[in-house]
């Protein structure tokens, strides 16, 4: 990794930053003063300083997202703002990538890491990770609805999703529910709803597992996980942390 890189991911300001502090003479890479901005180090092995003081390197980034409803789930796109988009400088510096998927109109947590093989467990079918929205919907959810959705639910395109866990909050005309599936296609709450003849007019995911979003956080904003949030996604995907 260049030293450039390493000491930008480490917050001590942009690569035209860091290259200006190289030039003071305050970076010492195994004691030995280093100005150029190219010189690769390896991290784990290398000690790096600034000022006197050791860096400590850090590899991986993992962030909780209140995703609003405007947001494209992408690390770039031609047309529309992403998710990463709205990431202090800071954190973009880790090249990071949301984790899954959350259609543009619909809001909650999403996780996003440059942690490439925790985002590839947590988004495997075989892992059987939950994820669990709130929905408005227009029409009445019955009882019959959720041994329906216990069963799974045949698309528009003949596939048979695998079962989702139907609880009714509200039935009326408009109807307030919670649903938890373990699958990600394109748009399925959406298309779940559509096969028994309802509309999802609102919809927001509230939690990864048992990881529930944070109640703090306004849409919009983010924070980085806890070392226990992070120790819990690695233990039900089965990663060491």
């Amino acid at each position: 990794m260049r030293i450039d890189k390493l000491l930008a991911n480490m917050g001590y300001g942009t690569r035209k930053e860091v290259k200006t502090l190289l030039k003071s003479g305050n970076v010492r890479i195994n004691g030995n003063p280093e100005k150029s901005a190219k010189t690769h180090v390896n991290p784990e092995e290398d000690q790096v300083t600034v000022m006197g003081e050791e860096v400590e390197y850090r590899k991986y980034i993992y962030l909780m997202m209140n995703k609003p409803g405007d947001l494209i789930s992408a690390t770039e796109d031609a047309h529309d703002p992403t998710v990463i988009d709205i990431l202090q400088p800071e954190d973009q510096v880790f090249d990071p990538f949301p984790v899954g998927r959350l259609d543009k109109d619909t809001e909650g947590l999403l996780l996003i890491t440059n942690d490439g093989q925790l985002n590839h467990r947590l988004t495997s079918p075989k892992k059987d990770v939950g994820k669990t929205y709130f929905a408005i919907i227009d029409g009445k959810v019955t009882e019959e609805d959720v041994q329906i959705f216990a069963k799974g639910i045949t698309l528009d395109d003949g596939y048979h999703t695998k079962p989702g866990k139907l609880v009714v909050l509200h039935s009326d005309e408009v109807s307030e529910i919670e649903l938890t599936i373990t699958e990600g296609k394109f748009h399925q709450v959406k298309r779940m709803f559509e096969a028994i003849g309802k509309e999802v007019t609102y919809l927001k995911r509230i939690m990864v597992g048992a990881l529930e979003l944070d109640e703090e956080l306004d849409l919009g904003e983010y924070r980085e996980l806890t070392d226990e949030e992070v120790e819990y996604l690695m233990n039900i995907t089965n990663l060491d942390s």
